[in-house]
This record gives C-alpha cells, sequence and structure tokens, in this order.
C-alpha cells in the first residue's frame, strides 16, 4: 500500500486533470500563435517607429526655436505615447480586452497608492515639469541656489537640475526646491556689478580717496563702458573708514567676465593709492594700561621704575 492510497488520494486522478490543463492551455497557445507573433511584431514596431519619432520631434521641435530642455522633453512624451499605445494595441490584436481594462484599473490603483508613497518624487517631477516650460533659468545660465550652490546649469530634466559649480563638482538639486524656495539667476539680465570692498586710514582727505578710487576703476579695461564706477562709503571700522566700489561688467555665458573686471579693479585701486600715498591700514589697537585705565604705556612704565626705584632706596637705608 503506497502512500497516496493511506491518505486517500486518487493519483491517477490528479494526473489526468492536470494533463488536461495543460493540453488546454497548449491548445489555447496553438490557437492563439498567429496573434501572438503579430502582437510580437506590433511591439516591436512600436519600439523602432517610437524610437525614430522620438529622435526625429526632437531635431525638429527644437528647429523651430524650442528650448533645448522642452523639445527633449516633449519628445520623451511622444515616444513614452506610442509605446503605451503599442502594448494596448498589441494586447488587443491577442483579444485581451478585459485584460486591458484590469490593467488600466490596476494602474490607476497602483498610480494612486505611490502618489501616496512618492510624494517628494511627485512634485519633482511636477516642478520639473514647470520649470521646463516657464523657464526661470535655462541650460547654460550661471544660477545660485538658497543653500549656496553656484554655477552653470548644464541639465536639467524632470527630477534634478545639474549644476556645474566653479570649482567642478557637480550638484544635484532637486527640482521642488528651486520651484519653492527663491534662487538669483546672474544670466538673464546679461550684466552684473562687481563689488569691491576696501578702507582708509581715518587721517585720509575722503574727497581726494574717493576722487582716486573711481579713476582707478574707470582705467578698468574689462569694464562695461556705458555703466560708470560708483563708491559708496559704508561706515566707520575698528582701524578704518570703510567703502564699496562698484563696477559693471558683461555677464554673457560662457565667460565668467566679472572675475576679470575683480582682478583687475584691485590692482588698478591699490596701484592708485600707492601712488597718492593713500593708506589702506592694517587692523590697529590701543590699549590702555593703568587701574582705571587711559594711562599711556611709556607712562606706566615710568611709573613702576619710579616705584622700583623708590623700593630699593628704601631697603639700602634700613642697611
Amino acid at each position: 500500500m503506497n502512500t497516496a492510497e493511506v491518505l486517500g488520494y486518487d493519483t491517477q486522478r490528479i494526473f489526468d486533470k492536470i494533463t488536461d490543463k495543460l493540453s488546454g492551455w497548449i491548445d489555447i497557445l496553438v490557437e492563439n500563435l498567429p496573434n501572438l507573433a503579430l502582437a510580437i511584431i506590433l511591439l516591436i514596431c512600436t519600439v523602432f517607429i517610437a524610437k525614430t519619432l522620438k529622435r526625429l520631434s526632437a531635431t525638429y521641435i527644437h528647429k523651430l526655436g524650442t528650448n533645448e530642455t522642452i523639445s527633449r522633453f516633449l519628445s520623451q512624451l511622444i515616444f513614452i505615447a506610442i509605446l503605451i499605445f503599442g502594448v494596448m494595441l498589441a494586447l488587443s490584436v491577442m483579444d485581451l480586452s478585459k485584460t486591458v481594462s484590469s490593467i488600466l484599473a490596476g494602474l490607476g490603483i497602483i498610480g494612486l497608492a505611490l502618489g501616496f508613497a512618492f510624494q517628494d518624487t511627485a512634485a519633482n517631477f511636477i516642478s520639473g515639469v514647470y520649470i521646463t516650460f516657464n523657464q526661470p533659468y535655462k541650460i547654460g545660465d550661471i544660477i545660485k541656489t538658497h543653500d549656496g550652490h553656484e554655477g552653470s546649469v548644464i541639465d536639467i530634466n524632470l527630477r534634478v537640475t545639474k549644476i556645474k559649480t566653479y570649482n567642478g563638482p557637480i550638484a544635484y538639486i532637486p527640482n521642488r526646491y528651486l520651484f519653492q524656495e527663491c534662487f538669483t539667476n546672474f544670466t538673464e539680465f546679461a550684466q552684473r556689478r562687481v563689488q569691491i570692498d576696501c578702507g582708509v586710514s581715518y587721517g585720509e582727505d575722503l574727497e581726494f580717496v574717493e576722487k582716486v578710487a573711481l579713476e582707478s576703476a574707470r582705467n578698468v579695461s574689462t569694464r562695461l563702458k556705458s555703466e560708470e564706477p560708483t563708491l559708496f562709503w559704508t561706515g566707520f571700522g575698528d582701524s578704518s573708514i570703510n567703502f564699496t566700489l562698484n563696477i559693471w561688467c558683461k555677464f554673457e555665458v560662457p565667460n565668467l567676465d566679472f572675475i576679470a573686471v575683480r582682478n583687475e579693479a584691485i590692482i588698478s585701486l591699490k596701484k592708485a593709492f600707492d601712488k597718492n600715498d593713500i593708506m589702506i591700514p592694517f587692523p590697529i589697537r590701543t590699549l590702555d594700561f593703568g587701574i582705571k585705565g587711559g594711562v599711556q604705556l611709556n607712562k606706566e612704565l615710568a611709573s613702576l621704575t619710579n616705584t622700583e626705584e623708590k623700593g630699593s632706596s628704601n631697603n639700602t637705608n634700613e642697611s
């Protein structure tokens, strides 16, 4: 007596059921083999057509004067739409219309669940769409983010914006931060003001200093000639009277003209001050001595010397 008989199973009956089921599946597969082959051919053609149209649409949309980022985004949408249409058409060829409806319903439920699970990703996607079409910045612009990342925009996709910083590393900024937070676009105006902070001694003639500083700024060859340099006194420092010298320059991609203007302006200002004996002071500290303060060092040393001399005289008399 075998195990199947002890447990009450009819193994032959179970085997027959499995065989019948497999035979039925094979019959269905053979019957639908032409539809399956047609569906596979449709999928292959769909992928080929989608890739071709994606490439062609990106080229022609860009030729129409559309921004490169927008043309890439639209071509990607065309690619995805054609793929979805091809998959649905292949399922319909295989008489799986009910399956198509079930898939669509399932995708809706899955999409709702994923929307709650990936809120940040969805926010980045929506922000990427807004940035792509509204274009507060574009590829090649110099921007500075809210948290201090500054550099040239090299790529904008639906999730992140890539910024190449001045030092070389690539910063990946989620689009939702650039959508929700403030940022600075230095390229949009195509001009930039370079500010040179400096200070002069309290003993200098400030009107003469201003004249010399502005003249040195006018001699900067890389500045924007249509805008006159300006100087603003900013206050009294610990050891100097401080001012800011403002010079305008062009700001066009990919040239960072403001760096050359700043370098030349600093050299020109230093040479002008040296030529006219205008002192840029080092930090100065005034030290007060004495119990109540206000006593100069030499008087404090003289007082200590006299005290020591009196002490020595008293010791000599006592001996």
